[in-house]
């Protein structure tokens, strides 16, 4: 499907969010994905990420993960000084923020006459995180979250008895984990420990370890494997086709 795009400044609690959306041309009503970044914010190969989600069929916003912590249009280069930066928002941003975020984008949704109102989340990195965050959220039908970092190790800050691992029996809708096995931000025991809760609490998810590195579906620098990436965007249509 031929697309469009559009900023849109969404209130929150904590400040004005930039949100990209991404969506069919055509007339009618479709159903929307929140789509997380990783700690760059928008960058291109998350851009062009949304842009193959939204072709087929759905509507994909893009929030600025870090609006209250750098001007509205913040991108940061794939360099240290980026990473950095980024990685110090992340540890300067509760939790309770973000949860905050995706319901003022599920809000936002609501009232738009192109959205089905159904809603599911996708991340990578950081934003797979905030996917599986997402998914705390029972307006959140799905979420499809790619080598999601921090969750094994309870370090993202929050209040007490609100960080993410501990929260995952509240998540209703189906959740995907995809993780790297060459990922060294998700060790092997990372993952265990989060495949064990996944069981323990019996929430209804599918898991899958790829052989790839941390990021392998960011389509710039020598960690792309263009091979799986694609079949994660269709795994990722299918579920949300699905259940969406």
């Amino acid at each position: 499907m031929i697309i469009q795009q559009h900023n849109a400044d969404l209130p929150t609690p904590t400040g004005l969010m930039r949100t990209t959306v991404y969506r069919p041309q055509a007339q009618g009503q479709f159903p929307a994905i929140i789509f997380y970044s990783e700690i760059f914010q928008q960058t291109a190969p998350i851009a062009r990420s949304a842009a193959i989600l939204a072709s087929h069929g759905f509507v994909v916003l893009v929030p600025e993960v870090f609006h209250e912590l750098n001007p509205i249009g913040t991108v940061l280069a794939y360099d240290d000084a980026g990473k950095d930066k980024g990685n110090a928002d992340k540890w300067a941003k509760p939790l309770e923020h973000h949860d905050s975020d995706t319901q003022a984008i599920i809000d936002f949704i609501k009232q738009q006459t192109y959205c089905t109102s159904t809603v599911g989340a996708m991340g990578v990195c950081i934003g797979g995180h905030l996917a599986y965050r997402a998914a705390l959220n029972p307006e959140i039908k799905a979420a499809f979250c790619l080598y999601a970092t921090d969750i094994h190790s309870n370090t993202l800050p929050a209040k007490l008895g609100n960080n993410s691992f501990e929260r995952m029996a509240d998540i209703q809708g189906e959740i995907h984990f995809i993780w790297g096995k060459q990922d060294p931000h998700v060790p092997k025991e990372g993952r265990a420990k989060i495949y064990q809760q996944c069981v323990s609490t019996n929430i209804n998810y599918q898991w899958q370890e790829v052989n790839a590195q941390h990021a392998f579906m960011r389509d710039e620098g020598e960690r792309y494997d263009a091979a799986l990436a694609i079949n994660m965007y269709q795994q990722a249509v299918a579920l949300f086709s699905r259940t969406l």
